[in-house]
């Protein structure tokens, strides 16, 4: 038999133990919240990430260019969760205590080598659960929307490809199913179309609708 103060925990190590196939490119903490999106602790990514993942704070980005254009990636097939499939421009999980906006910063540096400008609130309450290979995600997920500084250098440990898409065409391609993308983004997707047909146009949402944990310092500010 085997105690533990903390048995929610516990459980969450064994799962994560049962998959040693799992590598995470960085084990970076990331921010535990309740259902209502208010912070409860923190815990590896490695240890968040299995079959019954908690709920917890993470984040999606969608980077334009000058035209309007949508820079679509393709995880890499050697990511632990999601690997190979088509999403929007850049996913993370902020680090306890550090701004949204400096994690989707961070994070476009890390996996495309991309300076960001213009990085804009747009839907700040989406959450979601997915799940594929037996490791589930499940987020509370704010959507924000930022321009590219200059060109993408992927960084192929975490990306397989990029390519820049009208974002029109994207939209109708994945509201209509005629193109496979990551759960989060699909269902991001209609939610982002409903703000306008020019995504450089989408009106910048108030950071005081964040969930709690994602309301850290200046969570978004003016790019």
């Amino acid at each position: 038999m085997v105690l533990s103060r903390d048995p929610v925990r516990l459980v969450a190590r064994d799962r994560a133990a049962r998959r040693p196939d799992l590598g995470w490119v960085a084990d970076d903490p990331v921010v535990l919240v309740d259902d209502a999106g208010a912070p409860t602790g923190s815990a590896a990514k490695s240890a968040v990430h299995h079959d019954d993942s908690p709920l917890h704070l993470g984040f999606s980005c969608y980077v334009l260019d000058a035209e309007g254009r949508l820079l679509v990636t393709t995880r890499a097939a050697s990511k632990p969760s999601f690997p190979g499939v088509e999403t929007n421009t850049v996913c993370g999980h902020p680090r306890p205590g550090e701004p949204l906006e400096d994690a989707v910063r961070r994070r476009a540096r890390d996996e495309l080598g991309l300076e960001l400008t213009h990085v804009r609130l747009v839907l700040p309450g989406f959450r979601y659960r997915a799940r594929m290979a037996g490791v589930v995600e499940h987020e509370v997920c704010p959507v924000l929307v930022a321009r590219a500084a200059g060109p993408a250098r992927p960084d192929p440990t975490e990306v397989d490809e990029v390519r820049w898409v009208p974002w029109a065409a994207f939209a109708a391609d994945v509201r209509a199913g005629r193109r496979a993308v990551s759960p989060w983004c699909a269902e991001q997707v209609p939610l982002l179309d409903a703000l306008g047909e020019d995504p450089r146009s989408w009106p910048v949402a108030d950071p005081a609708e964040l969930p709690a944990a994602a309301r850290v310092g200046d969570p978004v500010g003016a790019g």
